[in-house]
C-alpha cells in the first residue's frame, strides 16, 4: 500500500480543502482533533460514519492509506478490516483490489485477531471469485472455514461474509445443494429486510432454482417459511415462488400450467425430466400423507393415478422414495401394492392443515365411540 509521506495534519488540511464536499469537511476537524488526543475509538466512529457517507467515496482509499493504517495497530482489528473493504471499493479493477485485500489480511493476522483475518481472507476469495480463480478462492475459504471452527464464538458479520461467499462459490460451480444450505445460513445471520430490494428477490430466486434443481433436498420447508420468499410477489419471478409450492404439495395441475415459464430458464430447460420425476414423488408423498395411518396401502393403480407415472414406471417412483427417505415401507410386487408406515414431514399450506384437522376429528370421533362401547361392555360386565 502506497503511503503519501507529507505529515498528518498536512494531509487532513489538504483533503478537507481540496476534496471533500462541504457537508462533510467537519468530519477532518474530528478526525485531527481525535487522533491528536489520540482518542482511538471516537476517531474510529468517526470514520465509520464518514465512510457510511456515499460522497466519501473518491476518498477512502487515500484516507486509508495515508491515515488509518498510521494507527492501524491501536484500534480494533474488525473494524480496521470494515473500514478497508469499503475503501476496497475505490480501487480500478480487481487486481488492485486483491493485492490491497491481501495486504490487509496479512495486516490483522495475528493471534489476537483472527475474526478480522478471517473477514479480510472471506473478501480475498471473494474477489478470486471475480477474477475466476476458483481454485484460489476454495483455498481461502478453507482456511477461514478451519478458523471459524476454532471460534466458540464470533461477530455475525464474519459468519455471514463467509456463508455469503461461499455460496457464491457455489452457485458458480453450480452445486445446487451446497448452495442452498450457504445461502439459508447467511440469511440467518442478517436481516433480510435491511437487504436491498433487488438483493432480496435475486437470493430468493436464486434459492428456489437451486431447491428445486438439488438432487438431495426434497423437502424446502426452511424455504416456504422465509420472509423473503415474499420479495418474489408481484415481480416477473412470482411464477417460481408457485412453482415451489406446487412441489410441496405436489400439485400436478399447478406444474403443468407454469410449463410455459420452466422454458424460459435454461437450468429448468435443460432438467425437466429430473423436475418432473421430483414433482411425481411428492406427489407420492402428499398421496400418503393425506391418508389415516392405518390406510396407507396404496395399489400400484392409485399411485399411478395420483403421481401421474406410467404403469411401468411405479416401482420405480417407489424405490426413489425409500432410498431418498421420504417414506418408509414395503413393496408387494405380486399384490402390486406399496404398503407405507411412515411419509417424512413436510410444511403444510392452508389445504394440509384443513385436511389434517379432518383427519384429528376423525380420529377424536373414533376414539369417542371406542369409549362409549368399553363403557357399554363394562356395564353389561357388571350386570352379569
Amino acid at each position: 500500500m502506497d503511503i503519501d509521506p507529507k505529515p498528518i495534519p498536512e494531509f487532513l488540511e489538504q483533503q478537507r480543502e481540496e476534496h471533500t464536499p462541504p457537508e462533510l469537511q467537519s468530519f477532518f476537524l474530528d478526525f485531527q482533533d481525535h487522533w491528536e488526543r489520540k482518542l482511538w475509538h471516537q476517531l474510529t466512529n468517526s470514520l465509520d460514519e464518514f465512510f457510511k457517507h456515499p460522497e466519501s467515496g473518491p476518498q477512502r482509499l487515500a484516507l486509508f492509506k495515508n491515515f488509518v493504517l498510521t494507527f492501524a495497530d491501536k484500534i480494533n482489528q474488525l473494524k480496521l478490516v470494515e473500514l478497508g473493504l469499503a475503501a476496497s471499493q475505490q480501487c480500478s479493477d480487481y487486481q488492485e483490489s486483491l493485492s490491497f485485500l491481501e495486504s490487509l489480511s496479512r495486516k490483522v493476522n495475528n493471534p489476537d485477531s483472527q475474526d478480522a483475518y478471517v473477514y479480510a481472507t472471506v473478501e480475498v476469495a471473494r474477489i478470486k471469485l471475480c477474477l475466476e480463480d476458483l481454485e484460489g478462492a476454495r483455498a481461502a475459504l478453507d482456511e477461514a472455514e478451519k478458523i471459524l471452527d476454532r471460534f466458540d464464538s464470533v461477530e455475525s458479520i464474519v459468519h455471514a461474509s463467509f456463508y455469503r461467499v461461499n455460496s457464491d462459490y457455489y452457485s458458480t460451480k453450480r452445486e445446487f445443494s451446497a448452495y442452498y444450505k450457504n445461502a439459508l445460513l447467511y440469511l440467518a445471520c442478517v436481516q433480510s429486510h435491511e437487504l436491498p430490494q433487488s438483493k432480496q428477490c435475486e437470493l430468493a430466486y436464486n434459492l428456489s432454482i437451486a431447491a428445486l434443481l438439488s438432487e438431495k433436498i426434497y423437502n424446502f420447508g426452511e424455504l416456504l417459511l422465509h420472509p423473503i420468499l415474499d420479495s418474489l410477489l408481484d415481480t416477473e419471478h412470482a411464477w417460481i415462488r408457485d412453482l415451489l409450492f406446487a412441489f410441496n404439495t405436489g400439485d400436478l395441475g399447478k406444474y403443468n400450467a407454469l410449463l410455459g415459464h420452466l422454458d424460459k430458464q435454461p437450468l429448468f430447460k435443460e432438467k425437466q425430466q429430473f423436475l418432473r420425476q421430483k414433482l411425481c414423488l411428492s406427489a407420492l408423498t402428499e398421496a400418503v400423507f393425506r391418508r389415516p395411518p392405518h390406510d396407507r396401502a396404496l395399489s400400484f393403480d392409485t399411485i399411478t393415478r395420483e403421481t401421474g407415472v406410467q404403469p411401468d414406471e411405479v416401482e420405480y417412483l417407489l424405490m426413489k422414495a425409500l432410498s431418498e427417505g421420504l417414506v418408509r415401507g414395503s413393496i408387494d410386487q405380486v399384490a402390486g401394492v406399496a404398503r407405507i408406515s411412515w411419509v417424512q414431514p413436510k410444511v403444510l399450506d392452508k389445504n394440509q392443515i384443513e385436511n389434517m384437522r379432518q383427519r384429528l376429528m376423525e380420529w377424536d370421533s373414533s376414539v369417542s365411540k371406542l369409549n362409549e362401547y368399553m363403557e357399554e361392555k363394562l356395564a353389561e360386565t357388571v350386570v352379569a
